[in-house]
């Protein structure tokens, strides 16, 4: 349908018909089992439901082409309904959570990752996900952390716009593919004290300088969708942000497409205290742009009589309506309402996605310890023991459209690579402390000490008859996610005490964590011999581990995000400002800022991470000293694999501006690239700096360069390296 068909057919519509376009009702309301928590069928009016314009968390090509027919057959203008899914890292192959796969630091591997999951999406009838997230993480007490690609405006730039690629590929009339949403502006990852749906308060040069960058790219990538926050932002919620929604997303950003409300978040401006009523939310939602009102029912309740009163403008409806209409022309529903649906089967997890996901899973876990090389695995009796040591629970709370039992455990993957005969397991531990089973509704709470005091005495057991145990420890997956905040970054109490008797048989101890969020690792690492971050690697999670630890291939993932020593360095991350008063390498540190009882820095830092094989770098230069704005300079290093194994090392680039109109980072991630290295084999890696990347909000609130020095880092980690010194010289 051209534009001036999609005209005709707005000028034809009611108004009713039109709010209705901008309404999105549970998927409940179609049918019983739709997969949304606490949301009862039967809360929405039938004259809402028949005319709605969208619907969300239904799957499933055999039912949604039933909603369909039913849906256009009664509809006034035969407008097909819109169906949209948190596809978050999945359908029905399941990837790493997103900060798993920031962890691989390799983008075209994202971009492949979310071609696979839009085409098992479409299969089953999906249009539209709601990802990526680009929230700028910090805080490792936010659950939604896991949601991220971690702490850094770069790497989650080019994450978040390579996931928006992978979605939407080339044309969204191609049936393989699905509508992306970047998601949530802005600013939702600096919730104070880490706390789902708080307030957030920075300034307008935080706000610019670091937390709207990788929406801003994203952006850049044409998404057909972007999804307002539930915080609000220095006291005026995101949803009815006019600033934020018309001024920056769309003049500054250039965003033509459609804006979401997250779930509720156009009435929740009442909670607020920014909305007098219902009504009055409806009409601050719609007068800041947003298109979509996702389940509020404040729209469907009191838009058409805003507009008949004259509160809102006809003329803006028709343009909200206009975009509405516009994606589902995009997404070539008016000439294929069923999208190339013509199975009942759904998708079918293909060997060729179980690769895929094989090797997102392994590329991103982390080596954070290997003391005297207990890994790789010796060919010797292993025992796999812990919560996580066989359990298909893999994914996270938000890949509830995939199947546990499509999984690969860790002890189905090493039965098949070892044999039974020298391995043993044992689960050692329930996965959650007592009072967080009591808090969860559980059953056999009062059995809990008794259950897991004969889970301990097998898995001593279990320890003693082994060379190696590989201790399989971490969170549950529905301890991070949505509403998943936490003021203690320690593993269970219960699991810790299954590591200390564990360690009391003097056997060496690999420690393999599943995580969707930083934790506290001090006692972990103390008496481990080999730590690993697994996080929560999804669909073919055992393979991928055991890929590694095995020896098949040397880790290589990097932390997208910083460990800490405690939760009260949080928020932490390591492009800090500098301050008046530094801690010293040496010397005396009193009225410096630090910390009486703490390291300052991380436990382990932002890009840091361990292999088998190991990598020597020299040579680094600097193609010039001097750079004016037109030129750019070549800053290069030279990579060799010193050890006997081939490795995956990611080469890092560090830049900061020493002296500037605004204080700046002590360093910033301006480039990085993966290479492959063969023993012996060296490789000089080359990042050209222009002008462009030296830019930043400075005090006269431009994006500018400044005249002056900067120093250079190229290594494997934020935390490492010796500066290279150029100037920039003018003004750009």
């Amino acid at each position: 349908m051209d534009k001036k068909a999609l005209e005709t057919l707005l000028s034809d519509m009611s108004t009713e018909e039109k709010v209705m376009q901008l309404v999105q009702i549970p998927g409940s309301e179609y049918e019983a089992d739709a997969e949304i928590t606490g949301v009862e069928r039967g809360q929405v009016k039938e004259s809402v439901k028949r005319l709605a314009g969208s619907t969300l968390g239904i799957w499933g090509s055999k039912r949604l082409k039933k909603i369909q027919e039913q849906y256009m057959k009664e509809h006034p203008h035969h407008i097909p309904l819109m169906f949209m899914l948190d596809v978050i890292h999945g359908h029905k192959t399941v990837l790493p959570c997103p900060l798993g796969q920031g962890a691989s630091f390799d983008p075209e591997a994202v971009r492949k990752g979310a071609a696979m999951q839009a085409k098992e999406a479409a299969a089953d009838g999906v249009h539209a996900t709601f990802s990526p997230m680009a929230d700028l993480c910090r805080d490792a007490r936010w659950g939604r952390i896991m949601e991220s690609t971690g702490e850094d405006k770069l790497l989650n730039s080019r994450m978040a716009a390579a996931m928006v690629e992978g979605y939407q590929g080339e044309d969204l009339k191609d049936s393989a593919h699905i509508a992306a949403c970047v998601k949530h502006f802005a600013a939702y990852g600096a919730a104070e004290g880490g706390r789902d749906y708080n307030n957030t308060e920075l300034s307008e040069h935080t706000l610019r300088e670091h937390y709207l960058r990788a929406y801003g790219e994203a952006i850049k990538k044409d998404p057909v969708m972007v999804m307002t926050s539930f915080n609000s932002i220095n006291g005026i919620p995101a949803t009815g942000n006019t600033f934020l929604m018309k001024k920056v997303l769309r003049e500054e950003f250039g965003f033509k497409g459609v804006l979401i409300s997250d779930w509720g978040a156009v009435g929740e401006m009442i909670n607020h205290g920014y909305a007098e009523d219902r009504k009055d939310a409806a009409l601050k939602g719609m007068m800041a742009g947003v298109d979509i009102d996702m389940c509020s029912g404040c729209y469907s309740a009191h838009l058409e009589e805003l507009v008949n009163s004259g509160a809102v403008p006809m003329k803006l409806l028709d343009e909200a309506v206009l975009r509405v209409l516009n994606m589902k022309n995009e997404l070539g529903l008016f000439e294929d309402p069923f999208r190339g649906i013509d199975t009942d089967a759904g998708p079918v997890i293909s060997e060729e996605s179980r690769n895929l996901a094989r090797e997102a899973a392994a590329a991103g876990l982390v080596l954070l310890e290997n003391k005297g090389k207990a890994l790789p695995l010796r060919k010797e009796k292993n025992a796999f023991i812990g919560p996580y040591a066989d359990t298909k629970r893999l994914q996270s709370s938000w890949a509830f459209s995939g199947d546990d039992e499509n999984t690969v455990s860790l002890w189905e993957a090493a039965l098949e690579l070892y044999g039974p005969e020298a391995l043993k397991t044992a689960a050692g531990c329930t996965m959650l402390d007592q009072d967080a089973v009591t808090a969860r509704g559980q059953r056999h709470v009062d059995h809990w000490q008794e259950e897991n005091d004969r889970l301990l005495t097998e898995a001593v057991s279990a320890a003693e008859w082994a060379d190696t145990v590989i201790l399989c420890l971490g969170e549950d997956s529905a301890q991070s996610g949505e509403a998943t905040s936490k003021a203690s970054l320690k593993l269970p109490a219960v699991q810790l005490r299954l590591l200390s008797e564990i360690k009391k048989t003097g056997k060496r101890i690999v420690t393999l964590v599943f995580t969707g969020r930083p934790l506290e690792l001090m006692e972990v690492r103390e008496l481990s011999d080999a730590l690993m971050i697994c996080w929560l690697p999804g669909t073919e999670g055992g393979h991928a581990v055991l890929d590694v630890i095995s020896g098949k291939r040397s880790p290589s993932g990097r932390l997208p995000v910083s460990f800490p020593y405690t939760v009260g360095q949080e928020p932490l991350h390591y492009d800090i400002y500098p301050t008046g008063r530094p801690k010293p390498e040496n010397g005396p540190f009193e009225y410096t800022s630090r910390y009486l009882d703490c390291e300052n820095g991380a436990l382990y830092p932002f890009g840091y991470g361990l292999s088998y094989t190991s990598f020597e770098y020299g040579g680094e230069k600097l193609s010039a000293q001097k750079m004016s704005a037109p030129e750019s300079i070549t800053a290069s290093v030279k990579v060799r694999n010193t050890g006997d194994m081939r490795g995956d090392v990611t080469v890092q680039l560090y830049i900061r501006d020493v002296c500037a109109s605004r204080v700046r980072p002590v360093r910033e991630l301006a480039g990085f690239r993966k290479i492959s290295l063969d023993p012996g084999a060296e490789e000089e890696v080359s990042f050209v700096i222009n002008e462009e990347m030296l830019r930043f909000w400075t005090a006269e609130e431009k994006w500018e360069s400044e005249a002056g020095k900067f120093l250079v880092w190229i290594c494997d980690s934020s935390s490492a390296g010796k500066p290279l010194e150029f100037r920039l010289e003018g003004r750009a």
